[in-house]
């Protein structure tokens, strides 16, 4: 049977355009279709545009840290205007950057939707049908409200970056990265933030140490964080919204923005008609391969809901050309992968999380909080965290966990260490880079404790 296409890719995003390209450069014949901007969440509406946030954010702590240091400077205020134009100009190129990068590789691209009608066929939204000995599916997420009264008065995190101007004061509800690091962003730009969530600690999964500092840091900054807290309904009212909550307080906030939560991109997408098996909030069911239960129609990314990262959705695209196309089966690895929530002040993450560990086997904790010289010299009070867990028995660095100002950048390069199997003796044998913060994780010499 001959196909129109060795491949049809379902999704725009890092994951989808990474295994278009690469199948492309192969020598297969490969389409994709994007029913909205190229690029997905990731650069479109989610780590790039929030970055960039995130870096216009710090400024005011920098002049203030600037004025401590001698500098005769001063803080002007914030033109959000300026900023948005230069950021969405940022973002037009680098959609046109993807679109190239299908252009150059021979990928026919759709800009349509299209949907899953057989195992071989899809149909785009102007009922034109195409048909691939393989389909990929990579749909990604998006963020879901729940359900309350008054809800559709709220933005999510798609809108924000689109907000004619900044509020004065804002309600985000949720305790995840999203809700997090969106606090403290709005907090530096000047924006009044109360923060509701309904657990006893934010960053739920997290190390209980780090996210506990991250929570206390966030409320020294500035944001009021209720934890505890949540939403019972919101009404329209002048001036903005009125907000009933679960702790008593009855506040009108000129935004709210919901961070609850997000789910894959599977509806109305005829999947389960095909017979592609779909889980909890309809996510994409995949085995090791990314293979479903129709064995031409593969998934990778957010829409399988595994590990959501665009780095990881990258890494699946290739082992599923690699798997498909080159006919090397290989699994995408999801162990050890290092991780930054870009809240203030930043966390990195690799491993396992105390908490995690020692329910697995004994451990040894070694933790070390204090004040960064650049930040003390500045009359700031902001601590740090550097902590390892360590297998008694292997002696394996299980989990490494940064809160600190530029703990991404750290926990990557940590981070290959956790991956190789690192044991506490071979960072100990490092020689410390002095002074940085970074060198407490190669001279912690005495656990805090042992579990």
């Amino acid at each position: 049977m001959s196909f129109d296409y060795d491949l049809f890719v379902i999704g725009g995003g890092s994951g989808g355009v990474r295994a278009a390209r690469v199948a492309a450069q192969g020598g297969a014949k490969v389409a994709l279709a994007e029913e909205d901007r190229y690029g997905g969440t990731c650069v479109i509406r989610g780590c790039v545009p929030k970055k960039l946030m995130v870096f216009a954010s710090e400024f005011p702590g920098a002049i203030s840290d600037a004025q401590a240091y001698g500098w005769d400077v001063s803080l002007g205020a914030f033109d959000w205007g300026v900023f948005k134009t230069k950021l969405h100009a940022e973002l037009d190129r680098l959609e046109n950057v993807y679109r190239g990068i299908l252009k150059n590789n021979g990928v026919e691209s759709f800009d349509a939707r299209a949907k899953v009608v057989g195992a071989h066929e899809v149909e785009l939204s102007d009922g034109t049908r195409k048909s691939a000995k393989h389909i990929l599916l990579a749909m990604g997420g998006r963020p879901v409200k729940p359900e309350m009264k008054g809800a559709e008065h709220a933005i999510t995190s798609n809108e924000i970056f689109h907000l004619e101007r900044l509020p004065k004061n804002m309600l985000i509800l949720g305790g995840g990265y999203i809700a997090c690091e969106f606090a403290g962003i709005m907090n530096g730009l000047g924006v009044d933030v109360t923060q509701y969530y309904r657990g006893a600690q934010i960053l739920r999964g997290f190390d209980d140490e780090a996210r506990g500092l991250v929570s206390e840091e966030m409320i020294e900054n500035g944001v009021k964080l209720h934890l505890g807290t949540n939403i019972l309904e919101m009404q329209k009212v002048d001036g903005g919204i009125r907000v009933i909550s679960t702790n008593g307080h009855d506040e009108v906030f000129e935004q709210v923005m919901f961070a609850t939560g997000r789910a894959p991109n599977t509806q109305d997408m005829g999947l389960e008609a095909v017979g592609v098996e779909l889980g909890r909030n309809g996510k994409v069911l995949v085995d090791d391969y990314s293979q479903t239960k129709v064995p031409s129609i593969y998934a990778v990314g957010d829409v399988t809901d595994r590990v959501n990262l665009t780095p990881v959705a990258i890494r699946e695209g290739m082992a599923f050309v690699e798997t498909v196309f080159n006919g090397n089966p290989t699994q995408p690895d999801h162990e050890l992968i290092p991780t930054a929530i870009f809240t203030q002040p930043e966390m990195g993450t690799v491993g396992l999380s105390e908490e995690e560990a020692r329910e697995q086997e004994a451990i040894e904790v070694y933790c070390a909080s204090f004040k960064p010289m650049q930040q003390s010299f500045a009359g700031r009070s902001n601590r740090v965290l550097m902590k390892l867990i360590v297998s008694q028995a292997s002696r394996k660095v299980l989990g490494c966990h940064i809160v600190a100002p530029g703990a991404g950048e750290m926990i990557q390069l940590a981070g290959i260490a956790v991956k190789m199997g690192a044991t506490k003796e071979d960072f100990d044998r490092t020689v410390a880079v002095h002074p940085t913060m970074s060198e407490e994780l190669v001279t912690m010499k005495e656990p805090v404790r042992r579990a």
